[in-house]
């Protein structure tokens, strides 16, 4: 299996010293840039409609915002992972530096809102809130990158601005599996116990040889160290859970356990 020193020296040039804490991200940021490099292989085999080149602004919004949200949003990551993912042009900068202002903080790509791209200086279709749009726009995709509506507030658009596993939060999927898989550590040390109590009880009435059920029923192909879906989600369960806590819906505090970085945070 791959060397996380060698894919980072591959990435940072071999001299440049990684930061401690990149490999929390570096499977992920692997993963999106092998799906980058087969989707850009794609979009040159022959096709020349503008959807075959959706997915590499998708990736790039993904990817950016996995970071941000690992740094900002969820503080796993020190400021020098960050810092690095930033200068070595890994993350969009332009792009998060919009997400930082407000009613840009969904933005899909600095693309949609130059009023250069667009007929009569005006900005792509997917900045028009869901509830501002005439029947025929609903369901409208911006042209270049394929979003369905990256407008800010409580219903503006879908909470999946691309309706695809690019639009993903990866950072909310990830300590999403994080949680369940303490949950189910925990379940199963727990069973272990149990299980050693009645053996040794067994053992003391000299007789049953001791075992119980182990099968940990829950777990599904989504969670786990390698899940099979790779870096997306793809249960339901998962996609709904990781969705609740990209919106700072449920926790343990009123507006979700983890918050949206203030505004002294961001800067």
């Amino acid at each position: 299996s791959h060397n996380p020193k060698d894919m980072a020296s591959r990435r940072f040039g071999k001299a440049a010293k990684v930061p401690d804490g990149y490999d929390i991200i570096e499977p992920t940021l692997e993963a999106l840039e092998n799906e980058l490099r087969d989707k850009v292989k794609e979009s040159n085999a022959g096709k020349r409609n503008t959807e075959s080149i959706w997915p590499v602004h998708q990736i790039n919004w993904q990817k950016s915002r996995y970071v941000y949200d690992m740094y900002y949003t969820y503080h796993r990551i020190p400021r020098k992972v960050y810092d690095c993912c930033i200068k070595h042009k890994i993350v969009d900068a332009g792009l998060i530096a919009k997400w930082k202002k407000p009613v840009y903080e969904r933005l899909c790509s600095t693309y949609v809102i130059n009023p250069a791209n667009y007929k009569f200086g005006t900005t792509s279709i997917c900045r028009v809130p869901i509830q501002d749009r005439s029947e025929t726009q609903l369901k409208a995709q911006d042209p270049t990158t394929g979003c369905l509506g990256c407008a800010s507030g409580t219903n503006a658009g879908p909470k999946n601005i691309f309706g695809n596993k690019y639009g993903q939060n990866l950072a909310a999927v990830q300590i999403a599996r994080e949680k369940r898989m303490e949950a189910m550590q925990a379940r199963q040390e727990e069973q272990e116990r149990r299980r050693a109590e009645e053996e040794q009880k067994a053992a003391a009435q000299e007789g049953g040889d001791g075992d119980s059920e182990t099968d940990d029923s829950d777990s599904d192909d989504d969670y786990g160290p390698s899940p099979a879906a790779g870096v997306w989600a793809k249960s339901q369960a998962l996609i709904d859970e990781s969705e609740a806590m990209a919106n700072g819906e449920g926790g343990d505090e009123e507006g979700g356990e983890y918050d949206r970085p203030s505004k002294k945070a961001r800067e």
